[in-house]
């Protein structure tokens, strides 16, 4: 009988579970993301569309193609979070009053920061704004370098006393936000593999305002970098003619351009068709824009020359630094958030901080007493789902029948039934009786 054939090329055999899949330690694991729509025929085509920029910015530890169904809940991404390794959790919804609402959770324990987003543009938009807008490309296969400012306040001399966030809150958004991706060592990694930024800004408190304002402004870049030999081409043709002309050797055809038909030199630079200059400021980087770096050299060096090269580098330590300009590409989305509500958990733990709620000490007291007796039923519970299995466990074995292990899995079942499919939870609006005015979703932020 004759031997079946093996594809090898089309059919690869089966891969271990990739590394970042199984179940590591607190603290090892890689950073991933979930970008959700809840409510997802709901939330209208704008904010799926936000949804889709959104999970390409946070590339490539992401799911880009993951699709949600109008059925799916909360706890339906909660559950698949520890297995597949997803750190956090972005939620995207809409309210009933229109406004487009965020929901930023760490897994598996929290805590939740809820934002309420006040204006936002889409790539589309950001590009179309641009006269040569710069498409996504490699840039998306390593992690973008996240920069932040002002998320710290720091009182100003002087300036009369406003009601401000908690500084314990402060630093926990500052590091939920450092958490999104993994940490770079600036001695290690190299300044090749980064190539996108995302900036978040903290917008200062308006100085009228009566209340608490966290309000952050996020901004995503690419990177590209110029050296001496960034120049564009009609100006690289003009020097190639002007070195022929005075070496004195015969100027090759078409090497100097046909300026005849155009009144002055600036029409042919400035040609958006002949891949010249589109504004005066492109032309050079500014000089706080240049920045040197040690750049790597790769050189066949004979032996009998490697003990003067080695003396020569010990006396010239800038021998391989160069100098380069850095320009910004803005790539989308722009998103403008304020953050209305912290709390414990994911989406349905203790309110730690609300922007328009302010509550007493003994509100605060009763609200712990609340969460101390749901806390104190749900262990209750607990055990008395484990006692009940353990006494059929009991039962079955002294009837002599086989065991049955789906009891085990099934124990906290009836509680987390109970705390996941409250509609209300998921589908609340953060901020209730908003002002219809607010409703700024499809505008672009300036």
């Amino acid at each position: 009988m004759a031997k079946r054939r093996v594809k090898k090329r089309t059919h690869a055999g089966v891969k271990p579970a990739a590394p970042g899949n199984a179940p590591s330690k607190p603290g090892d694991r890689t950073p991933k993301s979930m970008v959700i729509r809840i409510g997802a025929s709901e939330v209208g085509p704008s904010v799926t569309q936000l949804v889709k920029d959104v999970r390409s910015m946070m590339e490539p530890q992401t799911a880009t193609r993951l699709k949600e169904r109008r059925s799916n809940k909360l706890r339906d991404y909660t559950t698949m979070a520890g297995p597949l390794g997803v750190t956090h959790l972005l939620l995207f919804s809409r309210s009933t009053n229109g406004n487009t609402n965020l929901r930023l959770a760490l897994t598996p324990r929290g805590p939740t920061l809820h934002f309420r987003v006040e204006k936002y543009s889409l790539c589309k938009d950001v590009h179309r704004s641009m006269k040569r807008p710069k498409t996504g490309g490699s840039e998306y296969l390593t992690a973008p370098l996240l920069v932040m400012n002002n998320f710290n306040s720091q009182p100003k001399d002087g300036e009369e006393q406003q009601p401000k966030i908690p500084k314990h809150l402060e630093s926990l958004t500052t590091t939920v936000f450092q958490s999104l991706f993994p940490p770079i060592n600036p001695t290690n990694t190299p300044l090749k593999s980064i190539k996108r930024i995302l900036l978040l800004d903290r917008s200062p408190q308006d100085a009228s305002s009566d209340k608490a304002e966290y309000v952050l402004n996020l901004r995503h870049y690419a990177i590209e970098t110029r050296t001496a030999k960034s120049v564009p081409k009609p100006l690289r043709r003009l020097d190639a003619a002007e070195k022929l002309t005075h070496s004195g050797q015969k100027r090759k055809r078409g090497a100097l351009p046909n300026l005849g038909k155009l009144d002055d030199v600036a029409d042919y630079l400035l040609d958006p068709q002949a891949d010249g200059f589109t504004s005066g400021s492109e032309s050079e980087p500014e000089t706080d824009a240049e920045v040197e770096i040690l750049a790597p050299t790769t050189q066949k060096v004979e032996r009998r020359n490697a003990k003067k090269e080695a003396t020569r580098d010990r006396r010239d330590p800038r021998a391989n630094v160069e100098r380069r300009g850095i320009k910004l590409h803005e790539l989308g989305p722009r998103l403008r958030l304020r953050l209305t509500k912290v709390e414990e958990g994911i989406c349905g733990g203790k309110v730690m901080w609300h922007e328009y709620i302010d509550k007493t000490k003994e509100e605060l007291k009763e609200m712990d007493k609340v969460h101390e007796k749901r806390r104190q039923e749900k262990d209750r519970r607990r055990a008395e789902q484990k006692a009940n299995v353990a006494r059929k466990k009991a039962d079955r074995k002294a009837r002599g029948e086989p065991e049955e292990d789906d009891d085990d899995e099934d124990v906290d079942a009836d509680i987390e039934d109970d705390e996941w499919d409250d509609e209300d939870g998921m589908e609340e609006d953060v901020v209730d009786g908003a002002e219809d005015g607010d409703d700024m979703a499809d505008e672009e932020d300036g």
